[in-house]
């Protein structure tokens, strides 16, 4: 697997259980991944800023700041994927995980082979598409809202949001027909490589964290067509 800039993507395991660090470290670094591991939310922050992970696999309870915490400041500057883990399997749960910026969301006990399934789902959801080379350009724009694929910015007007991943992945979907309505299922074929294990919830998660994003500048890119889905608005100042 490839991380966005073209070499072998190296991941931030964050656990305080040395026996669950070991499996996973293991499965990854088997397929390929480089793994840096830390022990707990205070650590996992400053190897963040340090190394510049492309993926985190993020415990949520933990020491010195839990996970929800370290997601929580992680996205104040940075659209790094992050899978959560948990021992906890309340759909509550998984929600807050996503609202909070999550990409995915696995619970204990968990398969290596699924959990590398997802990390290779949740690197490829931002990966280029096929139809950006077959079009020789990676700038998609409608109204005052642009997308930059090739650096993975969103731009309203002259601002500039960060998104995750996923969130890019949301409104690059919307982006590719105007006026079209995308329903969860599409959304989830379009934006999940894994769609059985995501819900309609999860879907719905995504789209309020963009709302709520770009509501902060008084932009409003996604209407809600309700009982069928969502579609890109005119996107007009």
């Amino acid at each position: 697997m490839k991380a966005l800039n073209g070499g072998m993507a190296n991941i931030l395991l964050i656990d305080d259980d040395p026996s669950i660090r070991d499996v996973v470290r293991f499965a990854l670094e088997k397929d390929g991944y480089g793994v840096m591991e830390a022990t707990n939310g205070a650590e996992a922050l400053r190897m963040f800023e340090a190394s510049a992970p492309d993926l985190l696999i993020l415990d949520i309870m933990m020491p010195e700041l839990d996970g929800t915490e370290v997601c929580r400041r992680i996205r104040q500057t940075s659209r790094v994927p992050i899978i959560f883990l948990s021992s906890r399997d309340e759909e509550i749960d998984r929600v807050l995980g996503l609202e909070l910026g999550g990409d995915d969301y696995v619970t204990k006990p968990f398969s290596p082979r699924e959990l590398l399934a997802r990390v290779k789902a949740v690197l490829r959801r931002g990966g280029p598409k096929a139809d950006d080379a077959a079009s020789g350009g990676t700038i998609l724009s409608h109204g005052m809202l642009t997308l930059d694929g090739e650096e993975y910015l969103a731009f309203w007007g002259d601002q500039s949001l960060i998104l995750t991943l996923t969130e890019f992945g949301i409104l690059r979907t919307l982006m590719s027909k105007p006026g079209k309505v995308f329903s969860r299922d599409d959304f989830m074929a379009q934006a999940y490589e894994l769609s059985r294990i995501v819900s309609d919830r999860t879907i719905d998660s995504h789209v309020r964290r963009v709302r709520r994003k770009f509501a902060k500048i008084d932009a409003y890119p996604i209407e809600t067509v309700h009982g069928i889905g969502y579609r890109l608005s005119a996107c007009e100042g």
